[in-house]
């Protein structure tokens, strides 16, 4: 007995052994939120308050040393988000999680970002303020990588811990600037449906009137090459560590439209969800400089942000700026093709990938004139039908770090202005106000044009020289309105008016979200802040009522059941709400990805069809096709001697859709509650493996909003019915300047990337009930409110 009883207290002892050891890991993993400490390479003592939900708010003798401590508090928080980014567009993902990353790799390492950054690298002034800068947060950066506390991800991939340097900053805008870009999914797409079935085919899907029909080329060769190139990028994009940016509202109420009389911004950019989130905010204070700003991991400069005399955030231009050029290698030699002066030899380089759990990989990479040739960097392409990209981010000078330099130190409206003006790439809207009653916006890119007839939606001739780019346009001919006799601006990535008679193309979203803000903004003038930030929670659709009403039309009420008639009756009387307690979304959701089903399944294939679906085009079409009674695609191409209508193939997806839901949520449609269908979970590259989820996912919870209303919480339409929401808002801001000190933010999950820190996920239930918290400016608030940690000059 006595020696069972000594075993069983050495067990006890080693358990309370191992406890506290594991308890004292986990408080030796969290971030330092008070105290002191030293670091080389700051002039004076530095003081980081840290407020009530982790953010910075950082007091500097110099802008130098705020970007020093930045660097800092911003690595001890998202280290491992920094490393993730970096690692992306250089194709270094395989070297942490093996052969996994391999085809991301691949493709980022062979489109050229990085080369890209080294050449616009080495055209830097090296004694420029944003250079200095840079140099200053990436130094803090470093000095938390060599001190600083290891990530637990870090211990658990298995990195090796290599300084940060502006190559990486370079390559992280590279990769957001492709993350923006949609012509990837949808060019190859529409390439093969109109080479396939013909253009009253893809005269349905939005796009009739911005060509020229009659001089549309038609081919019948190469339809399985283009398909892969869009399902292969689109694969990539979805299976990324880092999701991509896909849409956005934001609108600047000016002084006629306010209670007060002062300018009131609002901005949420859509971004695919994670945790980490993507923004981390930070409040910089030095003498002649004050800034409180949303920043990208690994990048000194604010995308959004504010002070006391202006504001300004962006959303997604969705413009058109890739283009896909089929070349045509000489009959004899690969290594050659046609241009329209003769054959040229192909430009090559290699590039070595470091696997993690197999040898390295090298490739080598041929360019045409166009760019990168796509066959050599993606899977299931023939090499001897090459295809080429041509990305308007690697083609032009890149002056990113400049243009975010210039728009966070911006004195005026014109400054603001010039900086915008840098960016070549990505197509933006940003949108601007500022305490003297100034609102505008700009869309950034270099704009061009083809010949006329050429679609660049389309895979483009490479040889002959007919589809080349004929025209750059001058930025005073890019979509803009600075102070509109109406009293405001917006954006929610819809199509621009035409400029010169001009309609640019792109791949803008539906007009929903944007005739949802127009609404409400026309409907009154007395906006405050209250007002302001109801309206960016907004769930209401002012399209899918009308729509559903289009589809009801084409039933026949005779013929359904009793729960049919029921959800009829739900959605007669739905307003296009899309709140947790609403029935009508559920029973739209399904009625619509099955209409959607019925319709363009047949001839596009299931793969092809799942492709669409993931467009902006396939978004696009919803309200627009429903109304065509005589669609081409309304007849299902599999059914011999039959043509279907839009009445039978409308009919068919509703009692589909009715009978689906009740195997899914029981026979009482009142049961069929938004809640128990769109849901979201904030997930960590880690939290994929089960042991691991607790730990780094945040969620899941149940979320109101949809695709396309104001709060645009998407998901991808599906068989199952179960809708994961997979993006949304990646932070709510309303900024009141009669009332500049207490203007509003919220994050989806928290200002934290350490699993181990309470900011991780303090925010995520207050994002999800459509709450908000305070952009703290005031000092003696901060002070009050927040910890204390002093970084002092080694």
């Amino acid at each position: 007995m006595r020696k069972i009883k000594k075993i069983l207290l050495v067990l006890l002892v080693v358990i309370v052994a191992l406890g506290i050891g594991l308890c004292g890991y986990i408080f030796h993993l969290k971030p330092k939120y008070e105290g002191e400490l030293q670091l080389n390479n700051l002039e004076k003592e530095t003081t980081v308050y840290f407020d009530d939900f982790g953010v910075p708010h950082i007091y500097a003798s110099s802008e130098k040393d705020a970007m020093t401590a930045l660097g800092y508090v911003h690595a001890q928080e998202r280290l491992w988000q920094m490393e993730l980014l970096r690692r992306i567009a250089p194709g270094k993902l395989s070297e942490i999680f093996g052969s996994v990353a391999l085809k991301n790799d691949k493709f980022f390492s062979g489109i050229g970002i990085e080369e890209a950054s080294a050449k616009a690298i080495s055209k830097l002034d090296k004694n420029s303020p944003s250079y200095q800068l840079t140099m200053a947060y990436l130094d803090g950066i470093n000095q938390y990588l060599e001190e600083g506390v290891t990530p637990i991800e870090f211990t658990l991939v298995g990195v090796k811990k290599e300084k940060f340097t502006i190559k990486d900053v370079y390559n992280i805008f590279g990769y957001m600037s492709f993350s923006f870009a949609m012509a990837q999914k949808t060019d190859p797409l529409l390439t093969n449906i109109r080479n396939k079935y013909g253009v009253e085919y893809v005269k349905d899907l939005g796009i009739e009137g911005e060509f020229n029909t009659t001089q549309l080329k038609s081919s019948k060769e190469n339809l399985e090459e283009y398909t892969a190139v869009a399902k292969s990028v689109a694969a990539l994009l979805d299976k990324s560590p880092i999701p991509p940016f896909i849409g956005s509202n934001s609108w600047v109420a000016g002084p006629r439209k306010t209670k007060s009389g002062k300018v009131i911004f609002a901005n949420d950019p859509h971004i695919g969800f994670s945790q980490p989130a993507t923004w981390y905010e930070a409040h910089l204070i030095a003498p002649d400089f004050e800034l409180y700003g949303c920043y990208l991991a690994g990048t000194p400069f604010p995308l959004l942000a504010h002070n006391r005399n202006y504001a300004y955030g962006l959303t997604m231009f969705e413009n058109d700026d890739i283009d896909f050029y089929q070349e045509k290698n000489k009959a004899d030699d690969a290594n050659q093709y046609q241009t329209p002066t003769g054959f040229s030899a192909y430009e090559t380089r290699k590039k070595t990938i470091k696997v993690k759990d197999t040898s390295d990989i090298v490739m080598t990479i041929k360019s045409s004139r166009h760019g990168p040739i796509m066959n050599d960097i993606l899977d299931h392409l023939d090499k001897k039908n090459p295809i080429a990209m041509s990305w308007t981010y690697t083609r032009e000078p890149i002056q990113i770090l400049d243009a975010v330099y210039g728009i966070s130190h911006a004195k005026n409206k014109d400054d603001f202005r010039k900086a915008v003006k840098l960016i070549a790439a990505p197509g933006l809207n940003v949108m601007y106000g500022d305490a003297k009653g100034n609102v505008a916006w700009w869309a950034t890119g270099k704009l061009y044009k083809h010949n006329k007839g050429v679609n660049s939606f389309f895979i483009l001739d490479g040889a002959s020289g007919k589809d080349d780019i004929t025209e750059q346009l001058d930025f005073e001919k890019n979509p803009s309105s600075e102070n509109p006799k109406w009293g405001y601006v917006y954006s929610a990535n819809n199509q621009p008016e035409a400029v010169d008679g001009y309609l640019y193309p792109g791949y803008y979203l539906p007009e929903d979200r944007a005739k949802r803000i127009s609404q409400l903004m026309d409907a009154k003038s007395d906006w405050d802040k209250e007002a302001i930030s109801k309206m960016i929670y907004d769930n209401t659709s002012p399209v899918a009522a009308g729509t559903v009403q289009n589809l009801i039309s084409s039933l026949d009420n005779s013929k359904l059941s009793t729960e049919e008639q029921q959800a009829i009756t739900v959605l007669k009387s739905w307003k296009g709400t899309n709140n947790l307690e609403d029935v009508a979304p559920t029973i739209y959701s399904k009625w619509v990805y099955l209409y959607l089903k019925n319709t363009f399944e047949d001839e596009m294939g299931k793969e092809n069809f799942d492709l669409f679906l993931g467009t902006h085009i396939g978004k696009q079409i919803i309200a627009r096709q429903i109304v065509n009674e005589n669609s081409v695609w309304w007849d299902n191409i599999k059914t011999q001697k039959v043509k279907e209508t839009r009445n039978e193939i409308v009919s068919k997806s509703f009692h589909d859709a009715i009978g689906s839901l009740q195997k899914q949520l029981g026979n009482q449609v009142s049961d069929w509650k938004w809640a128990k269908v769109h849901t979201v979970e904030h997930e960590h590259p880690l939290g994929k493996v089960a042991a691991l989820r607790k730990l780094f996912n945040v969620g899941p919870y149940a979320s109101p909003g949809t695709n396309e209303v104001i709060n645009n919480l998407f998901f991808g339409l599906n068989t199952e019915g179960q809708y994961h929401v997979k993006g949304g808002p990646s932070t709510r801001r309303v900024v009141d300047f009669s009332d500049i000190e207490n203007s509003w933010s919220i994050l989806p999950t928290g200002q934290s990337g350490n699993p181990f820190s309470k900011h991780y996920d303090d925010q995520a239930e207050m994002y999800n009930a459509g709450k908000f918290r305070k952009m703290k400016l005031n000092k003696e608030e901060i002070v009050k409110t927040s910890t204390k940690l002093v970084l002092k000059p080694r």
